[in-house]
């Protein structure tokens, strides 16, 4: 037993997706041709892909919104655990990045689960919003530029249902968020986000040690 998170070491890490990794060859492709780009760091880890998965699956859901897609990995994960007319609205501003998603979307027999929207994320939901898409969405992810999170978590806690999941990603900023020496402007967003999401009292939260740090939120 434990009384704090143990300490993810490599060897442990290793250890946890040898024993707990269920990632396709598809999947694997993908990361290793995303691996390649210069802004490789962007990908989600395969541990959180699975974890994005299991939720849609937990939450039955059936509309879901990812914001920021990169080279899709997390929305494949998503698409391919939503019922057969099941939903996902993608927004991202990058065609480059966004065709190979729909690459690996094709390979994945998922594209008629997507829908794609290329514009900038503060854009594209307050169309949903304004399209009637209020209290519509059963989970949201929200991996895009952190310095909006704050515009973009409030846009999303809109667009999500009553017992609804957020989830948004890199809250830890690979350990930034906890350095006092740090002060640039996307820690400070974070630190005043996480704040600010611990006293919302309009949702339940909590945080989790996965990849970058993931905060889980259930609206109430």
């Amino acid at each position: 037993m434990s009384t704090h998170t143990t300490r993810l070491t490599l060897s442990l890490y290793e250890w946890m997706l040898d024993n707990s990794l269920r990632e396709d060859e598809l999947l694997k492709q993908l990361r290793e041709e995303t691996a390649e780009l210069s802004e490789a760091n962007m990908q989600v880890a395969p541990e959180q892909g699975q974890l994005l998965a299991m939720l849609v699956q937990i939450s039955k859901a059936k509309k879901v919104i990812e914001v920021g897609v990169f080279t899709g990995y997390s929305s494949i994960c998503m698409a391919r655990a939503l019922p057969d007319r099941g939903k996902l609205t993608a927004c991202d501003i990058s065609e480059e990045w966004t065709s190979v998603a729909r690459r690996y979307w094709e390979k994945a027999g998922i594209t008629k689960k997507i829908n794609l929207i290329l514009s900038p994320a503060s854009m594209s939901l307050v169309q949903l919003l304004e399209k009637g898409g209020e209290g519509k969405y059963d989970l949201i992810f929200l991996d895009a530029d952190k310095e909006n999170y704050d515009f973009y978590y409030e846009h999303c806690l809109q667009l999500c249902k009553s017992g609804g999941i957020i989830i948004i990603d890199n809250m830890f900023w690979d350990g930034r968020v906890a350095d006092p020496c740090v002060e640039d402007q996307i820690v400070r967003a974070l630190r005043s986000l996480a704040n600010k999401l611990k006293a919302d009292m309009r949702i339940h939260f909590t945080m989790v040690p996965v990849g970058d740090g993931m905060g889980l939120i259930l609206k109430k």
